[in-house]
């Protein structure tokens, strides 16, 4: 492995914390707020603690490790570390750890840096179990209101603001206290492309907007043995209807996907009087993701009316395409090349909390390919070489950031 980064290190960490919020399944399910998200900062805290970094948590729950080395505005490296349902292990932990590795290779250069370095692992990133996704970082960028994201509901009735307080993780620092003058998040690409262009980084200069929608279809529920087909007022029809009308309607860069589909009162001999799914609709042009948020509106106005269903439409989040910092983006480029790694620029698929930084300092992501481009899943797999040639990028990123230009060696 490369000088520099202790790969060795950093890669029994990704499988340590892969073991914490394990269920009886033998499931990977470490929920923000939950107490197997607080095992596992408090594993990540002494960690950061051991390396020497100043710990902080702020008022959503944001981790902070802080080398208070120089002076300004630090440098900021991170991701997250809440996970979905069934998991695999390198999904934003990554981004975490191949910054706590980062400081440590720092160190033991004996670099001097012009500015402080905080590695940073956010709150509630995936938003499986409160909403929206990402809001840790959102209410850092300052984009949500810090009353209204702890009272959030869960997924289980819980409100995120007192499951903080439970697990130890509701801090007193206001958030957005710690202002990056740059932000990196190094991370699983999560899809296909770097494997299948035979690329082993990719410098991400954009991402997807986002337009996440639950939807109420309320008909009519009857027997179905005695009612007519014509007659009836199926929820679950008109639901089947909404989710093959996105497959039509998601053309160009747009993709649309129904992830949870629930049917009311779910009897095999009832004719579903409810439907609920959520609907999610991405693209990196804004133009086609409004384009496509109205085509939806216009389907599920047919849908009520063909079917004699009321449909209620709830917003759930909507975020803009993001374009990353150039100079940023080509410093990723640059590294990739010096260490002869082939590189892409790219586009990211998924939401990632570079995206909320990206309002408040320049930002920018480092992708390394996925295997056979599967993620939350526990299949989730990048291999060990290159999860280190991704960490070593980081390095000479953030080594320049810091002023002190060393290039790989």
């Amino acid at each position: 492995m490369s000088a520099g980064i202790d790969g060795r290190v950093l890669l029994a960490r990704l499988r340590e914390l892969g073991e914490v919020g394990r269920d009886a399944r033998g499931r990977l399910v470490r929920l923000a707020a939950s107490d197997a998200d607080r095992a596992g900062r408090d594993l990540l805290a002494r960690w950061l603690q051991g390396a020497g970094l100043e710990v902080a948590v702020d008022a959503i729950g944001n981790l902070f490790g802080i080398w208070q080395a120089g002076a300004g505005q630090p440098v900021m490296v991170g991701s997250h570390i809440d996970t979905v349902i069934d998991a695999g292990i390198y999904d934003g932990c990554y981004g975490v750890l191949a910054g706590l590795a980062v400081v440590e290779a720092l160190r033991a250069e004996g670099l001097v840096p012009a500015r402080p370095l905080a590695v940073a692992a956010f709150t509630n990133e995936e938003g499986v179990r409160f909403a929206p996704d990402m809001m840790g970082s959102l209410v850092h960028a300052g984009g949500l209101d810090l009353a209204e994201a702890l009272a959030s509901i869960g997924t289980d009735g819980t409100v995120l603001g007192e499951e903080l307080r439970r697990i130890g993780y509701a801090g007193s620092m206001v958030p957005g206290t710690i202002r990056p003058a740059a932000y990196l998040e190094l991370h699983v690409e999560q899809g296909p492309v770097l494997e299948q262009d035979a690329a082993a980084i990719g410098a991400v200069a954009d991402l997807q907007g986002i337009s996440w929608q639950r939807l109420r279809i309320e008909g009519r529920a009857n027997h179905a043995g005695t009612t007519p087909m014509a007659l009836r007022q199926d929820a679950g029809h008109a639901a089947a209807r909404i989710v093959t009308g996105l497959r039509a309607l998601a053309e160009g860069g747009t993709v649309a996907t129904v992830g949870s589909l629930r049917l009311e009162p779910d009897a095999i001999n009832v004719i579903p009087g409810a439907a609920v799914l959520t609907v999610d609709l991405r693209d990196p042009d804004e133009g086609r993701l409004a384009a496509a948020e109205a085509a939806l509106s216009g389907l599920v106005a047919e849908v009520a009316a063909a079917e004699g269903v009321a449909i209620t439409t709830e917003r759930l989040a909507r975020f803009q395409p993001v374009r990353f910092d150039p100079a940023l983006v080509a410093r990723i480029e640059q590294a990739a090349a010096k260490r002869g790694l082939p590189v892409r620029r790219m586009t990211s698929g998924a939401g990632h909390d570079a995206q909320m930084l990206a309002r408040i300092c320049p930002s920018a992501m480092i992708f390394v390919p996925s295997r056979d481009g599967i993620s939350h899943n526990p299949a989730e797999y990048t291999a060990p070489e290159a999860l280190v040639a991704g960490a070593e990028v980081l390095l000479d990123v953030v080594r320049g950031l810091l002023g002190a230009d060393r290039g790989p060696g």
